[in-house]
């Protein structure tokens, strides 16, 4: 018998196994950060396209002739990229990744560049092809849509992000 007074107590904590290890596993979710960052990526310029494409089909059409007819195309291509987008976003539930990145690259960046430096804003249109999608995409960009749309999507991976920290936590 041991003379320490708590080496009795020292063969019943042997029994227990340590399970730090498990808990700071976190499941692999490299999947998940691939799949959003494509949709990311590869969404969110189409849907911005598709917004300002849209939203050119409509000032046209009413500015320009002070009608109060309806495009359906532009309707269409309106509600189409908007229904785009709401995915992105929802792409945030897999991983963060996809809406901050579509975010960044395809809103903020370019919508502070042209603010800060309207040439540059230009610059950028210029790179498209000549089309009614660039004239729309000039016009949102120089409006601040696209700016806006770009915080708003960043919000939304931020917001996914911090309620995974908040549910793992």
């Amino acid at each position: 018998m041991s003379t320490h007074r708590y080496a009795d107590y020292e063969e019943d904590y042997d029994d227990y196994e340590d399970t730090t290890d498990v808990l700071d596993e976190r499941p692999r979710r490299g999947g998940a950060h691939v799949v959003s960052a494509l949709g990311g990526l590869v969404l969110t310029p189409v849907a911005l396209g598709l917004l300002s494409w849209g939203g050119l089909r409509q000032q046209q059409l009413i500015q320009a002739t002070l009608s109060t007819n309806r495009d359906p195309l532009g309707i269409a291509l309106l509600a189409g990229g908007a229904i785009l987008l709401l995915v992105v976003a929802a792409l945030g539930a897999l991983s963060a990744v996809g809406p901050i990145l579509g975010g960044l690259l395809y809103g903020v960046l370019p919508g502070v560049a042209a603010m800060a430096m309207p040439e540059w804003g230009f610059r950028l249109v210029n790179l498209m092809p000549k089309s009614d999608i660039a004239y729309g995409v000039m016009d949102f960009l120089f409006i601040g849509g696209l700016l806006g749309v770009g915080f708003l999507l960043v919000g939304s991976g931020l917001a996914n992000a911090l309620v995974r920290r908040r549910r793992e936590a």
